[in-house]
């Protein structure tokens, strides 16, 4: 995509008076040498994976591979009507932690941005779609929002724990799911920025620590909670709270944290959750078990 920064997508958005999916769509249509139907046709095979996913994973308990996690998804739809979150929050949370129930379980699943985070954006607008009766076109038009936002954050800084940290994948995720909600529920392009910004920085500096370098603990609840986070965001910048940081500015901050954080702490299981006794243990479980 030829845009770069966040500023450049909303300006552009304004100045054509469009939403931010109707020019993602033309640009890389014309990038890709494809109609616009068949991006969309391509997009919505990814979303019937996603709710597919996140259908799997409410409906039954769905136990990973490891035997570490599974349920967890289940466990909380189950409990979704009498929590104290809300409903929808407590929904998406479930959906999110079902579609990586599902993940672990080596299911089918759309690694939107990563396999790590892949609940998160499916969590978030599953429910919002649900909530605010949006067909499933619509839905795909806002999922281009979430694609260009997470183009962006990939050219200025990172999608990879390894690299910057769980800020850089489940953080990532949360602000490309934000973005589409804030689209979907009607939000002007600059209000998609700032609910990216929100997202972003409520995990500025999280740290990528997988117990046994497997993406199960604990980046399942981590999507569960990314997904909530992404809701509220929006809900945030849809009441017309504004980010004082930039939201370009915030990506940059995020790309410098995530490289002053030290090797233990990106996805290399050696440090963070992944050192603690129970971490320990269960490492040395999965490893006799092979």
């Amino acid at each position: 995509m030829a845009i770069n920064t966040i500023d450049e997508l909303i300006n552009f958005a304004e100045k054509q008076n469009q939403k931010i999916s109707t020019i993602v769509k033309e640009q890389k249509a014309k990038e890709q040498g494809l109609s616009e139907k068949e991006l969309t046709d391509k997009m919505m095979k990814f979303y019937e994976v996603m709710k597919q996913a996140a259908d799997r994973g409410t409906s039954k308990e769905v136990s990973s591979i490891s035997g570490i996690t599974g349920g967890e998804g289940y466990k909380l739809w189950q409990a979704a009507k009498k929590g104290l979150s809300g409903f929808n929050i407590l929904k998406a949370s479930a959906r999110a932690m079902a579609v990586s129930n599902v993940n672990a379980s080596m299911g089918k699943i759309v690694a939107a941005p990563t396999a790590g985070s892949c609940g998160i954006i499916p969590g978030a607008i599953v429910t919002a779609a649900e909530e605010l009766k949006k067909r499933d076109e619509e839905v795909v038009d806002a999922l281009f929002t979430a694609a260009a936002v997470g183009e962006i954050i990939a050219k200025n800084a990172t999608l990879a724990g390894a690299e910057g940290g769980c800020q850089a994948e489940c953080g990532s995720a949360s602000a490309m799911a934000t973005a589409a909600v804030v689209e979907l529920a009607g939000g002007s392009p600059r209000q998609v920025g700032h609910a990216v910004a929100f997202a972003l920085k409520a995990v500025m500096g999280m740290v990528c620590d997988p117990v046994a370098g497997l993406v199960e603990v604990p980046c399942v609840k981590r999507n569960g909670m990314g997904a909530a986070q992404a809701l509220l965001a929006a809900d945030m910048a849809l009441a017309g709270i504004k980010s004082v940081i930039p939201p370009d500015e915030v990506i940059k901050a995020m790309a410098q944290v995530g490289r002053a954080l030290p090797g233990e702490l990106k996805e290399t299981a050696r440090g963070g959750l992944a050192v603690t006794p129970t971490g320990k243990k269960i490492k040395e479980k999965v490893f006799e078990k092979q």
